[in-house]
């Protein structure tokens, strides 16, 4: 069995379920060392006790100090960070004449800002060693437009904004920066969305799932385990030369 990432630590937030915890997954069986962080002990406790290789760490990317704090504490436990994988998100959708300045606020600082102090932070240490992977979970909402989710939409376009900005900035360098952009994925998250959808448009939640399903142009949801396939990817030989891509996992042209 080969173990490309053996002596590597991943840093991967939001990983303590969904799409987040199958990438940590999928680097754990490759070789590497991963923190996961989030918000709840419990769920990280629990992804750490069944996989080898995973270890937790409450984080909360809203918090630039507890961003800063956290990341030292895993370099310090587990060494340099080269691989971050920028997972943590919200998905909440709104018409954008409904749309308030809160709502704004809190999706772009969990989405954009708290992408951007996990790749700052992970930078600091994975500058030092020579070579480094980073990647932000992006969304189809991040190159096309998402009706009814303005501000999702524009969070997700930011993340891919900021990547490619980073790209350019080190082109040439040792540390390569892409983005994943799934389309619905079949998380936790997809059930709490059918359940919003369903009581804003007065319709059942098998009604509103089966409108994410129709979104994806497979018809049918992706699982968590191809979105780790793409990330494992790119953090594994012969990836080296992409990078500023935006690789849509999605079922189809989008």
């Amino acid at each position: 069995m080969s173990r490309h990432l053996e002596g590597r630590h991943a840093l991967v937030t939001g990983g303590g379920t969904g799409i987040g915890l199958a990438i940590a997954r999928a680097l754990a069986a490759e070789g590497a060392q991963v923190t996961i962080t989030g918000r709840r002990a419990g769920p990280l406790e629990e992804a750490a006790a069944a996989h080898p290789g995973l270890h937790p760490l409450v984080m909360d990317v809203n918090e630039e100090a507890s961003v800063v704090d956290g990341t030292a504490i895993a370099v310090a436990e587990r060494g340099p960070v080269q691989i971050c994988v920028a997972n943590a998100g919200i998905a909440e959708g709104r018409a954008f004449h409904k749309t308030d300045l809160e709502l704004w606020n809190r999706i772009l600082a969990t989405n954009l800002t708290g992408a951007f102090l996990t790749v700052r932070e992970s930078l600091r240490s994975m500058d030092k060693t020579g070579w480094g992977r980073v990647i932000v979970v992006s969304s189809i909402a991040g190159v096309r437009g998402l009706k009814g989710a303005a501000a999702y939409t524009a969070s997700k376009h930011g993340v891919i904004g900021m990547i490619r900005a980073l790209s350019e900035e080190r082109m040439g360098g040792p540390v390569t920066f892409n983005a994943l952009c799934p389309g619905y994925v079949d998380t936790p998250i997809v059930e709490r969305n059918a359940a919003a959808i369903a009581a804003r448009a007065g319709i059942t939640e098998e009604e509103a799932l089966q409108g994410m399903i129709r979104a994806n142009r497979h018809k049918r949801l992706i699982a968590p385990d191809e979105v780790a396939a793409a990330a494992l990817w790119l953090c594994l030989p012969g990836s080296q030369s992409v990078n500023a891509q935006c690789i849509q996992i999605a079922g189809g042209q989008v």
